[in-house]
């Protein structure tokens, strides 16, 4: 019974991560489909060709549709209309707030996506003596940084992200002498925190190798000189 229950909780461990996935990604281009088949004519739906429904082709074609808007935006013809369209948004109240809201929050993911969450590290919160992993957004400076700086010295911007979906979570502006930053990568840091813990990276066998490396490197420098 023993060997059954060790089995049995490896294949489990094995299929359910793929059975996540894959039922994930079903569901996403199931839902991309449902949104763009109705749209395309019939005349180049496969659909209506075909015994079957073919999945997929509506994200195909969602794909190919978004990369020729960028493409046709990229000229001054589509740049004009863009704007004059962007004018016809900035008129309107409700939905004014909405696009200009999203499509700052796009462009600023898009255009500093090099420097997003690369740098983990710890703060206290909520109390001293309490330890909480954070992700560094920014050390740039800032309205924030510069009106707290005579408070708190310098400060940098961190997400404290929530157990255990890490997509929310706190911005918080801490001083900079208070954050110490881990050597982990993001991945390991969003896998510790969606885990609760449970699932921490091998730090004991990384500094053991570490420390290998180092003392191969040092008995042969002395044969090589």
């Amino acid at each position: 019974m023993t060997r059954l229950r060790n089995y049995f909780l490896t294949g489990f461990v094995v299929c359910a991560p793929l059975a996540i996935t894959a039922y994930l990604s079903w569901s996403l281009i199931g839902w991309v489909d449902s949104w763009v088949k109705p749209y395309i004519p019939a005349r180049y739906n496969p659909d209506n060709y075909l015994p079957f429904a073919v999945p997929g082709f509506g994200l195909i074609v969602a794909l190919v549709l978004i990369t020729l808007v960028g493409f046709l935006t990229a000229n001054f013809i589509g740049r004009s209309i863009v704007s004059y369209g962007e004018d016809m948004l900035g008129r309107m109240p409700l939905v004014r707030s909405i696009y200009r809201g999203l499509k700052q929050i796009f462009e600023t993911v898009l255009s500093h996506k090099s420097d997003v969450f690369k740098k983990v590290a710890l703060i206290e919160y909520p109390r001293r003596g309490a330890w909480a992993i954070v992700f560094v957004s920014s050390e740039r400076e800032s309205e924030v940084n510069h009106l707290i700086e005579p408070h708190a010295g310098r400060t940098i911007a961190v997400f404290l992200p929530s157990t255990p979906n890490p997509t929310t979570g706190f911005l918080m502006y801490v001083p900079k002498s208070e954050v110490i930053e881990l050597s982990m990568t993001v991945e390991e840091a969003a896998k510790l925190v969606i885990s609760a813990g449970l699932v921490t990276p091998e730090y004991q066998k990384l500094t053991q190798q570490l420390a290998e490396d180092a003392l191969r490197g040092d008995q042969k420098r002395p044969a090589a000189e």
